[in-house]
């Protein structure tokens, strides 16, 4: 090439790239539309379909069948929903959810902590981690764990009935029923990491019925391996700032709602609103719904499913 022919090629590729930069994107002639903010994947916890009382709709492979066929993205397993823990039953749910197409995002555990008798603290914390080793063998990554409560009301529907608000044992205080959830939950941790399932603590009765009883838990244990599973349904008093306050350590929203009437109560929910704070938080994660209405949920379930996706349309 001469010298001529030098200086005209490289007289046009700065040219070229001088209008590549008055556009602000390489490769674009004219400016890129707005980014729309990416959805959140939706699931339904297996729950929505047994509600502790339809035993047609009880079985786990029929749930995620269903789960499937209604459009949802992923799975949540309730862990006392399940019929069998055997390794032959554990990968036969795997193998089902693969073949659906759904993922199996989550795993709903029961425990608790409240308790004054070091043994019956102990016995949970075996079960917890004996459900995180479930988790791991179903390929799950994450957990919802519990505070666990005092008891000093027994019957749940009395204890729906006092808005979740149960008096202290005799003879013990909250600070101490603070150490024992924290001692406890700080026992599973190396199980947790060792398996790679983040445990979510969620706002559910007990010492967790308040956002700052769960982010003192959260705070003081101070881990990468528990986190929040934030239940849009369980503030029954200004909901939106309590869910806020939660909002920066979550990883798994369940997402409640009532059609046909709450089983024990009804929020009116504002779905847009919750949504618009999560992305505030930059939450990319799964909301799994969690359907507590008295209507049938072969129908109020993909109602439901309709109510999530049209407040993801409406905040993009």
């Amino acid at each position: 090439m001469n010298s001529h022919s030098r200086r005209l090629f490289l007289t046009g590729n700065l040219s070229a790239i001088s209008a590549l930069a008055a556009c602000g994107k390489p490769g674009y002639a004219d400016d890129p539309a707005p980014r729309r903010p990416k959805t959140n994947r939706l699931a339904v916890s297996t729950y929505s379909f047994w509600q502790f009382k339809n035993q047609e709709l009880r079985n786990i492979e029929k749930c995620i069948e269903l789960s499937a066929e209604m459009g949802f993205d992923g799975v949540e397993i309730l862990h006392r929903q399940m019929e069998k823990e055997d390794n032959a039953y554990l990968q036969n749910i795997k193998r089902l959810a693969f073949i659906n197409g759904v993922d199996l995002c989550g795993f709903s555990t029961h425990q608790g902590f409240v308790f004054p008798d070091i043994t019956k603290r102990q016995e949970n914390i075996d079960h917890t981690i004996r459900c995180i080793e479930l988790c791991y063998r179903l390929g799950i990554p994450t957990m919802r764990v519990n505070t666990g409560r005092w008891g000093t009301i027994k019957d749940f529907d009395e204890l729906m009935k006092n808005r979740g608000i149960e008096p202290v044992s005799k003879g013990q205080t909250e600070e101490d029923g603070f150490k024992w959830v924290i001692d406890s939950l700080e026992k599973c941790l190396k199980k947790a990491a060792e398996c790679g399932v983040i445990l979510g603590l969620e706002n559910h009765w007990g010492l967790g019925r308040t956002w700052e009883g769960v982010m003192r838990i959260v705070n003081a244990i101070n881990s990468p391996w528990l986190q929040v599973t934030m239940d849009t349904g369980n503030f029954l008093e200004n909901p939106y700032e309590a869910l806020e306050k939660l909002a920066p350590k979550t990883v798994l929203v369940q997402a409640k709602t009532y059609y046909g009437g709450g089983l024990w109560y009804s929020l009116d929910l504002d779905y847009p609103r919750i949504i618009k704070m999560l992305r505030k938080y930059s939450f990319k994660g799964y909301i799994s719904l969690e359907f507590e209405g008295k209507e049938n949920p072969l129908t109020g379930i993909p109602k439901s499913l309709a109510l999530l996706k049209k407040a993801q349309e409406l905040t993009q």
